[in-house]
Order: C-alpha cells, then structure tokens, then sequence
C-alpha cells in the first residue's frame, strides 16, 4: 500500500465514524448528571468502529502491541475470528494470531501467536462485515486502518499526563467526571471500574462507570458528589498499555464545592489538549507572532512549519522559536516524538467526532446562523450551515460551566470582534466544533476551544484565548495566541 492509498483509507474511515455520528446525531462523549446529552454513539442506522489501538497511521509501535477495535455498541463474541479480524504486513498473508472479545468495553482484540510483530514494517488490520452486534448489525463495509511497527518491543510504562479535577482542585462541581489521559494508546479492556476507583473520605466507594474514550480514561458517577467533601482518584497498576506495560499506581484527592456546573460534559482532548496549536498539514505565520504553548505538527514535516526561524534542540525531539513560549514539534523530528504525535493527532480526530456527535442539542439554528450581539448561556448549540459572528457576543456562565457549539459549514468571526467570557466562564470550556474553515477577522478576539474539519485561518493582528486544534492548517499573521488558563483556585 503506497502513501497516498494509506491516507485516503485513513480519511475514508475518519468520514465514516463522523458521518455516522453525523446522521444519528448522537455521540460518543462522556456524560453529566447536569445534561442529557448522550455519552454514546447511536447505533440506529448502523455499527460503527469508535476507536483503535494502535491509532491509525501510528508509528513507532512496539512489536510487542495488542491490536484492538473497540465498537459502538454491545457485540456478538461468535462472530470474532481470526477472519473476521486481520493483522498482516503489505503484500502479505495474514499473521496468524487469536482474537477474542471483550464484552464488557465492547472491544475485539488481536495477539499474535509465535512471535511478535516484524520491527519497522507497516501493517494493515482490517475488520470486515462478518464481524455483528448482537442485534445482528454488521459495518457498511470493511473497516481498515495501518499502522508501523518501531525498532523493537515497547517495554516502557504508560503515565498519566493530565487529571481532571487535577490534583488538590477545590470547589469541582459535583456533577462533573473524573478523568485521567494518558502518554500512549491503552489497552481498553484494563481499564474499568476495579482499576479506576474513586472513593471518598471515608474509603467508601463511589459507584459509577468508567469509559475511554481516546487515551482518555472517564468516570463517570452514578449520582452527584457530595458538596464540600474530599474524594481520592486511583489508577491501580491494572492498567496497562497495548504492550502490557503497567502503570505505575497513581492517586489524587480533590475537593467539591457546592455548584452544579451547567451545560454538557466537556469535550475530551487527551494528548491534544498538550498543544496550543496543532494541525495535520502545516502551520506557518508572518509578522510579529507571539505563541505561549506547545506546537505541533503531524504527519507533515518541520519544513511545513513555516515563519518560525525554528531551532532543533540538541536531542532533535523538538524545537525553539523566538516567538513561541514553548516547544515545537513535528512529524519527522527523533523518536518518540512521532509516535507522540500520531496518538495527539488520533485523539484531535476523536474530540472533533465526540464534539459532532452530541445530541439532545439545547438550542437548534440559533440567530438563523447569525448570532451577532447575543449572550449565550452554557449549553450545546447546533447550526446546521455557516456561522457568522459581526459584532461582539458574550458567552456567560461560571468556571465549571461548558458550551459546545456545533457548525456544520464554516464559521466566520468578523474584523474587531470579540468573543466575550463573563462571570467567570473558561475558555477550556468552550468547544467550536467547525466542519468547514475557521476565520478569525483582522483584530478580532476570540476564546475557546477550536475544533476544525479543515483550516483555521487566524488574520492580521488577531488574538486567541485558547486552542487552534485543526485537521488541516492553521496560519497566522502577527497574532497573539496564549492556551487557556485554569481557574484561580
């Protein structure tokens, strides 16, 4: 399989999970017990694959990986085999291996028998329509994705690398979730409610449910927490990676308040939400430029980051500009950023789609696709073309509130508006969710979360309070972009 055969397949499945999701109008987010927006992918018109390890394009996989599908709804075990579910190397027999199926997290595994993965060699899973649900639903066609093995097997362990509340949080909302996301793809089925618990002062289990969505692990209470009162989250070395490395036990308290945030759950990024500004194709920039956060760039190479007078750093894992407070990254620097980057990418693709498929929408077509001079309250929005915003609007809720703003066209923020957050609303809390291009207009000011299908174009003088998280491109022009600040504890 050439390179441009493996993109368009790549491409080819991320348009059948979104357009899946598009049509049933349900997604695959977490839940809250403040909204009734679903937590699941619908699965009325159809079985969809919602996530897999490796990811996609992934590189650097170890030798030693699992190979994983997990599905949008409960499976049939019978119809998992080793024809139903393949794993070979380009131009190949299949490898011979054993699948099986995790019931409990809906995910089909592949292991290899007599030996592991070939190092540096790309490989082709495939899951074809023999594979049913237990009501009998099969994929619309056979579901494909590549990935390329490293130099050897991966014997280093997972870690966390963010916490949500994070760790001594105080005042947390006691309808929100707790979640962990982790450095690399995980082994789904490790992670459950005996391996992510959460107890309170007492040591008294809080009973709940426990997703992953990404490399993102969610739990998700049954009731609302308690006000005022402390919980500790734990992460037992029962959770592994797709190798099998376990990691390290990991616990964190965090103290509720008495608030009830308002909205829908938040939109998780996992690994993309380590960057300020990451894209697929390329990022370039004129004029002054002033960046606070970490860049990146996958699976084009340094070359495409362009404007940036970049500096390797001497590991060759990633580099420095004088105009960009943090680090900068591409596809083709020195291990492990690669492989880093296909897992942020992976999961870029996998908030756009959790953000595209929420349901139950508070507010449909809001302004007819105009929504110049409003206040919006924290909910979930849905227009079903273009977005224009020409004059300035005001977003007003507390910190612990979350808007999702769903656009089925392109959304368009005229010259010197601004996008307004009162009354203490974040801008990690606010997720535009744009399918067409994104334009910020010449000083305009804008605050959020931006999930784009394709290019976010940031024009002269602009400013951004927030994430530029784009499928394509994003280019700049003497703007000030700073990731978003957490709320003062």
């Amino acid at each position: 399989m050439n390179s441009i055969q493996k993109h368009t397949k790549s491409l080819i499945a991320i348009f059948i999970m979104v357009l899946v999701a598009s049509i049933s109008a349900c997604g695959g987010g977490n839940s809250s017990n403040s909204s009734d927006n679903s937590s699941t992918t619908s699965t009325d018109s159809g079985l969809s694959v919602t996530a897999t390890g490796p990811a996609s394009d992934a590189v650097g996989v170890g030798t030693n990986s699992a190979v994983t599908a997990t599905f949008s709804e409960a499976m049939n075990a019978d119809t998992f085999n080793t024809t139903s579910f393949t794993v070979g190397a380009d131009g190949e027999m299949p490898m011979p291996g054993t699948v099986k199926l995790d019931a409990a997290t809906n995910t089909g595994i592949f292991q290899t028998s007599g030996g592991d993965f070939t190092a540096s060699t790309e490989y082709t899973a495939t899951i074809t329509t023999a594979v049913k649900s237990v009501n009998g639903k099969a994929l619309a066609s056979n579901y494909e994705w590549s990935f390329t093995t490293g130099a050897g097997a991966d014997i280093d362990p997972p870690t966390v690398t963010s916490r949500d509340p994070a760790p001594t949080d105080s005042g947390v909302a006691i309808n929100r979730n707790i979640s962990a996301s982790f450095s690399e793809a995980m082994h789904v089925p490790s992670i459950n409610s005996s391996t992510f618990k959460v107890t309170d002062a007492n040591d008294k289990l809080v009973t709940g449910t426990v997703e992953v969505v990404g490399t993102t692990a969610i739990f998700d209470p049954a009731n609302d927490l308690t006000v005022n009162a402390t919980y500790t989250a734990t992460l037992t070395t029962g959770v592994t990676d797709l190798a099998g490395n376990a990691l390290a036990e990991s616990s964190w308290k965090f103290t509720t308040g008495t608030s009830t945030a308002q909205g829908p759950a938040p939109v998780t990024l996992g690994t993309a939400g380590n960057y300020v500004i990451l894209a697929k194709t390329a990022i370039s920039t004129t004029g002054v430029t002033d960046i606070t956060g970490d860049i990146a760039l996958s699976p084009a190479a340094e070359s495409f980051i362009t404007g940036f007078s970049l500096v390797r750093d001497a590991t060759g894992t990633f580099a420095k500009s004088s105009i960009v407070t943090g680090e900068i990254f591409a596809a083709d620097m020195t291990a492990p950023t690669p492989s880093k980057l296909t897992t942020a990418i992976s999961d870029m693709e996998t908030a756009y789609t959790d953000a595209a498929g929420r349901s139950n929408p508070d507010t449909t077509e809001l302004g007819a696709g105009n929504i110049s001079g409003l206040t919006l309250e924290p909910g979930l929005y849905k227009w079903s073309s273009d977005l224009l915003i020409a004059t300035d609007v005001v977003l007003e809720g507390s910190a612990d509130d979350v808007w999702i703003l769903q656009i089925a066209g392109k959304l368009t923020v005229s010259n010197d508006v601004t996008v307004n957050l009162v009354g203490g609303a974040m801008a990690k809390n606010v997720f535009w969710q744009v399918a067409g291009n994104t334009t910020f207009g010449t000083t305009s000011n804008v605050s959020g979360v931006f999930l784009s299908k394709t290019l976010i174009d940031i024009q002269t003088g602009a400013t951004l309070n927030g994430q530029a998280l784009a499928q394509t491109a994003v280019t700049l022009d003497a703007n000030a972009v700073t990731e978003p600040a957490e709320p003062v504890q």
